[in-house]
């Protein structure tokens, strides 16, 4: 064997691997790496959409909580505040209740007093009758001098 001629078909070998590989073996590898870049690019941009989502979603529900913590300021305020005017009303109702018995118990009590006035005067009148009665000695009748007995009631 001549050394040329083994250099030869080993060049030739080779050519023909290297063809082989090239138009069998190099494009499935080709677009495999190919397909592998473009899901790496892919994953890098979701995972960047994700992130930025991701932010996003924080400002909202950083968001939502100052409006929540707003809204519950001022629910609590008009409480506080309608609690006040509650509070309020019912003292005057508790005032005007108040006044309103007062002003009964004072009516009772001019009644009251009236009343005793009436029959103050009734039993003076008797008294003034039977002392007249006395003094006189005779006998006055009531009924007829009732106008009399009327004008001294309202002196006394």
């Amino acid at each position: 064997m001549n050394i040329n001629m083994t250099l030869i078909g080993q060049t030739i070998a080779f050519a023909i691997f290297v063809w082989f590989c090239i138009k069998y073996v190099w494009p499935p590898i080709s677009s495999a790496l190919h397909e592998r870049q473009k899901k790496i690019a892919d994953g890098l941009d979701a995972a960047s959409r994700a992130s930025r989502d991701l932010e996003l979603a924080q400002e909202q529900a950083a968001q939502t909580l100052r409006e929540s913590k707003e809204q519950a300021s001022q629910i609590l305020d008009q409480a506080n505040k309608r609690s006040a005017q509650i509070v309020e009303e019912a003292r005057e109702q508790a005032r005007a209740e108040g006044e309103r018995l007062i002003a009964g118990a004072r009516a009772e009590i001019d009644q009251e007093i009236q009343r005793a006035k009436d029959e103050l005067r009734a039993q003076v009148s008797h008294l003034a009758v039977a002392g007249a009665e006395r003094v006189l000695e005779n006998s006055v009748d009531e009924k007829a001098h009732r106008k009399l007995l009327d004008e001294l009631a309202a002196e006394l």
